[in-house]
This record gives C-alpha cells, structure tokens and sequence, in this order.
C-alpha cells in the first residue's frame, strides 16, 4: 500500500498541471493583499460606515486575521473546482492513458488500488490547504499585523480579541479540510464513469453547483433536503467565528456559539466521505476495465 501511495504521489506531483493550483491561489491571495495593502483604509472605513456612526472603532481593522477572513470567504468557494481537476482524474486518466488495465494486471488488489489513488487525491488536497494557509494566514499576519478581529453578520456584530482567534483558524482549516476531501472523494467516485477527464471534472462542479444552488434557496420544498446535503455544511467553518455572550451580552472568551452545528457538519461530511469512497469501491470491484 505505502509503495502503491508512493507512485501516485509522484504521478501527480510530476505533473505541471498539478502546480496551476498553487499558482492560481497565490496569485488571487496576493492581488487581494496588494489591494487591501493599498486601499485598505478605504475598504475599511466602507465596510464599517454604518457601525461608526453608533461606536469608537479603535485600532488596525484591517489586519492579518481579518484579510485571511475575506480570502477564506472568496476562495473557498473556488478551491472545489481546483481539486477536482486532480482528483476526478485519478480513474478517469488512467483509463485515457491506456494503462489502467495494464496497472490491474500487476499483483495488487483493487481494493488497495482504489484506496491508494484515493489517499494520494487526499494529500493533494491537505496539501493545496496548507499552501492556502500559509498564504492568507500567515504571511497576512506578516503583512498586516494582528489586532482585534470584527465581523459584520446579518443583524449584529462580533469582535474577536486578538489571543482569541489563532486557535479559531486551526479549526476553520481543519475542518475545510474534511470539506474539501469530501470534493474530492465525489470527484473521484465520478471519475470510475469515464474515460476522459474533462467529463467527471465538469461533473464534478455541476454537482456541486446544483446542490449549493439548493442549499442556498429558501423554499419549503427544498428544506427538508437541505440537511443532507453536502454543500449545506461546507461553510460551517465561520461558526468557528461566532461567540457565546453572557447575561451582561459580554463576550465569553474561547467559546463557540453553537458547537453543535460544527459537530453536526463533520458528521455529515464524514458520512458522504465514506458513501462515496465506498461507492467508488463497490463500482471499481464490479467493473470490467477494457481501457
């Protein structure tokens, strides 16, 4: 298995497509951070015109934990397509290649080949999360520095103190990761339907969309689907963001609101992970490979 994992990290890492991820996340990460470096006072002083009318807002809004919030909220939604290019390639290119049959022919169970393409997909995609981090967390706390972090919601405000946050984005991160594996395990169970790539890819991304299309509308019909499905709990990570307040409605350091609805998100995710790998292998097993 570890020698089987091993030649699929090396057939993607080898690949120059590969890198168009990591490329095109730098370059999105570092054109916002040039633009909030640049006019980042003006951003702020938008953003915030409505709440200095009623408060004294004191200190560098614009910080390194507040810019790695925006580009989570942007980028995010985008990285799914970014990892299915990988992941839904994984059978799919094989079969193109011509040497998916020739692979099985070798001394190895399919119940091995399946799991080993689908780890090698999985580190591919913790490790496009952690390029992620480091980009939008770390060097903008580089760049920005750190202070207290404001969050415009829909009704109310919250404000985070500056020892109160870094722990927050290890799990927001964490648990982006378990929504991320969750694309690529769809992308790679859709990959065992084709012989090209471009097919599950595209696949890959209409079923998302469709579904974040469901999970966004407001209509009874759909609410009783909408805890089902995936792409509902794939933004679970800005709970992370939310704290609890006292009687007083002060703050309570190191809290999470409603850490029920995160555990109840990596719940679900954890289940469509192991539906669908589970598929994957049910349909590998049963399919007689010609390519």
């Amino acid at each position: 298995m570890w020698t089987l994992l091993q030649i699929e990290l090396y057939k993607i890492f080898r690949r120059p497509r590969t890198y168009i991820a990591f490329a095109a996340i730098t370059s999105l990460i570092c054109i916002v951070q040039l633009g909030l470096k640049v006019d980042g006072k003006e951003y702020a002083d938008f953003v915030m015109a409505d709440l200095k009318n009623s408060f004294s807002i004191d200190g560098n809004t614009i910080n390194g934990y507040f810019v790695c919030y925006i580009l989570l909220q942007l980028l995010l939604v985008h990285v799914p397509l970014l990892i299915a290019l990988i992941a839904a390639d994984m059978i799919s290119g094989e079969a193109n290649a011509g040497t998916l049959r020739f692979l099985l022919t070798k001394p190895i169970s399919r119940f091995d080949f399946i799991i080993a393409k689908f780890l090698a997909a999985t580190i591919y995609t913790l490790a496009l999360l952690v390029w992620l981090a480091a980009l939008a967390l770390f060097l903008s706390m580089l760049i920005f520095g750190t202070d207290d972090m404001l969050l415009l919601k829909n009704n109310y405000v919250v404000q985070l103190q500056h020892d109160d946050i870094f722990w927050r984005y290890i799990g927001a991160f964490g648990f982006a990761a378990l929504a991320m594996t969750t694309v690529a395990a769809l992308g790679f169970l859709l990959s065992q339907f084709a012989e090209n790539s471009i097919g599950p890819i595209v696949a890959t991304m209409s079923v998302i969309i469709f579904f974040t299309i469901l999970s966004t509308m407001s209509i009874p019909l759909f609410n009783t689907i909408k805890p089902f499905l995936f792409t509902t709990h794939m933004v679970a990570w800005k709970e992370f963001f939310d704290i609890k307040v006292d009687d007083s409605n002060a703050t309570i350091k190191g809290s999470i609101e409603h850490p029920e609805r995160i555990i109840r998100s990596l719940t679900v995710l954890g289940i469509h992970i192991v539906l669908f790998v589970g598929a994957s292998l049910y349909v590998f097993k049963k399919k007689d490979v010609l390519s």
